[in-house]
């Protein structure tokens, strides 16, 4: 017999009907924000980014039931399917496991009780990809109700739905051990790196190298960032005077560039007008630090790779190679990036100032040892990244064998 007719014969008893046809579905609402009465009740409130691709315990917001009769908010059961709309985590599913509204990005399907859940979810699951190609709009695309509701499901009877789900269960346990193993071992790389940056600034990286060199640890002096280099910063021209922004080339720099360790372009730019406004050009080899910013940015360090200006969030270090090396001085702001951050003051938003960051202390062997140091760190992380790019693709092959799964699952061909 020929797959074809395998896939055939195992569905023979199976229903394609649109989700409009066997279950009921509909978004929520948003109560108005300015209306205190209507949120901190104990209403479970969803939103899509709670959205989590499995069982949905729980959710961090909460509005009062005068809330909930004031907006198109609606109750849920649990056991509804949920999935989001719109927005970064547009086609997010879950399953609800408790009463809860939800907002208006969040799509509630209420299936009968002859449906397993599992069974919708995983099938949405394995089409995700084609809901999002259907949604509407531009930057931002909207997989809006019709969508949901003209979805055909491939419906098995009831208790091969049951046995589907358990096939698909019992082979992604196996698969989602493996996930949490490489994602273990991606966080015992990471530690692996911080240590890695630790040994080098403490002179234990380099302890063979200086035996073998006739060099004391005693060569290893306490000194700060401001004392090897200058720090100075920018700021940003007045957006409204026009000369200082329209035709703008040269590059002006924000605290988000520090994300990546080298920065070899800018997405804005200003004019010669703003530079002699009294705007500093920094040359190739500034470490551009972040001072303001949660999240991770504030203490994230750059090497900007051409001339370019940046704002008042960023402190530029200019290292002075006589006294050291650039590389070492950036591996050091990297190993010290907790205590960087920590160093910040401020009421709700804790920013770094010049002061702070001159004050930065910076452990400093003699240039031979530095190159040496850099060197060592350089080889390491090499291999580190490499072996974190495997892991990487293995995640991703994890995650290809799930959707081979989920497809062979609703084509009849699992079992």
């Amino acid at each position: 017999m020929s797959n074809v007719a395998i896939k055939q014969d195992s569905q023979k008893d199976w229903q394609f009907l649109s989700i409009k046809d066997f279950a009921h579905t509909t978004s929520g609402g948003t109560p108005k924000r300015g209306v205190v009465e209507y949120y901190n009740g104990d209403v479970p409130w969803v939103k899509s980014g709670d959205l989590n691709d499995s069982q949905l315990n729980s959710c961090d917001e909460f509005i009062t039931k005068l809330g909930l009769e004031k907006s198109s908010a609606k109750l849920f059961k649990p056991g509804t399917v949920l999935i989001a709309l719109y927005g970064a985590t547009i086609g997010r599913l879950s399953i609800l496991n408790f009463e809860a509204a939800s907002n208006q990005a969040v799509c509630g399907i209420t299936l009968p009780e002859d449906v397993e859940v599992k069974y919708v979810f995983y099938y949405l699951l394995s089409i995700r990809r084609k809901l999002i190609a259907q949604g509407k709009g531009g930057a931002q695309p909207n997989i809006n109700q019709q969508i949901v509701k003209e979805t055909i499901v491939p419906l098995a009877p009831p208790e091969q739905q049951k046995r589907i789900v358990a096939k698909i269960e019992e082979l992604f346990s196996h698969i989602d051990a493996g996930i949490e193993a490489l994602k273990k071992a991606k966080q015992l790389l990471k530690q692996y790196s911080q240590s890695v940056l630790k040994a080098a600034v403490t002179g234990e990286l380099t302890k063979e190298w200086r035996k073998q060199n006739n060099v004391s640890y005693e060569s290893w002096k306490e000194s700060t960032i401001g004392e090897i280099s200058v720090v100075q910063t920018g700021k940003t021209p007045k957006r409204s005077t026009e000369e200082f922004w329209k035709d703008g080339t040269i590059p002006w720099l924000t605290s988000s560039a520090t994300s990546k360790s080298f920065t070899h372009h800018a997405v804005q730019f200003v004019t010669q007008a703003a530079v002699d406004a009294g705007l500093k050009l920094f040359e190739p080899g500034t470490l551009l630090l972040a001072m303001y910013g949660e999240g991770k940015t504030r203490g994230q360090v750059t090497e900007i790779t051409f001339q370019a200006t940046c704002n008042q969030a960023c402190a530029a270090i200019v290292v002075d190679e006589n006294k050291a090396m650039q590389e070492f001085v950036r591996l050091r702001l990297n190993e010290n990036y907790e205590q960087i951050r920590n160093a910040a003051s401020g009421g709700n938003q804790p920013n770094l100032n010049l002061s702070k960051v001159r004050e930065i202390p910076m452990p400093l062997p003699l240039l031979a040892e530095q190159s040496e140091v850099v060197l060592q760190v350089e080889q390491k992380l090499e291999s580190i990244v490499r072996l974190d790019n495997e892991l990487d693709l293995q995640l991703f092959k994890a995650e290809k064998n799930k959707q081979s799964i989920l497809s062979s699952a609703f084509s009849g061909e699992l079992y």
